[in-house]
């Protein structure tokens, strides 16, 4: 890998970090049922962990209810128990072959809750970019050791790399501010 490879390849790889915390963030929603809302409940299916979407349709009732329909029998159960334990603090309903999933008015404490996952996708979104910003700089110490490039080459490469970090952490940070502040405002 040469020198432009790698910023470019960090950089490509930050910008997907942040596209994806903008998903995870507009999932987390203010107190409308939204059906993208269970897209990170996983369930067990003959032994491999799936979202709830590959193995029911989850669909909108109206704007508090989200009805979810297990293909197969059997997973009315396992299907209601993640949604359970999953960290989005609702109470889905059995009713023999589907599963309603009332949406909660925000109360205080909900919001406060919600604004935890948010910070929680924060965070993980930054430590994904800290993880690319270590990748790109040990491939810059490869090519140093290899000497393809020079050490000031490398320092000046690590600095833009740093940059580059640095921003897209900001950005991150706006994010997450941003969110808070709407599930936040009543």
């Amino acid at each position: 890998m040469s020198l432009a490879e790698i910023k470019k390849s960090a950089e490509s790889r930050m910008t997907k970090s942040l596209e994806t915390l903008k998903v995870n963030l507009s999932k987390i929603r203010t107190g409308r049922a939204h059906a993208g809302i269970l897209d990170h409940v996983t369930v067990d299916y003959y032994g491999s962990p799936v979202p709830v979407s590959q193995v029911a349709n989850v669909n909108l009732i109206d704007a508090r209810t989200i009805n979810v329909q297990p293909w197969e029998k059997k997973m009315v159960a396992i299907v209601e128990k993640a949604i359970r334990d999953s960290d989005l603090g609702l109470n889905p309903q059995s009713m023999g072959e589907t599963i309603r999933v009332p949406m909660p008015a925000l109360t205080e404490e909900r919001r406060r809750d919600l604004t935890k996952v948010v910070r929680g996708e924060g965070e993980d979104a930054k430590i994904a970019v800290r993880n690319l910003r270590r990748e790109a700089n040990e491939g810059l110490k490869r090519l140093v050791k290899d000497k393809e490039i020079s050490e000031d080459d490398e320092r000046r490469a690590q600095d833009e790399v740093q940059k580059l970090t640095d921003r897209n952490v900001a950005e991150i940070d706006k994010l997450v501010a941003q969110k808070e502040a709407e599930i936040m405002t009543v």
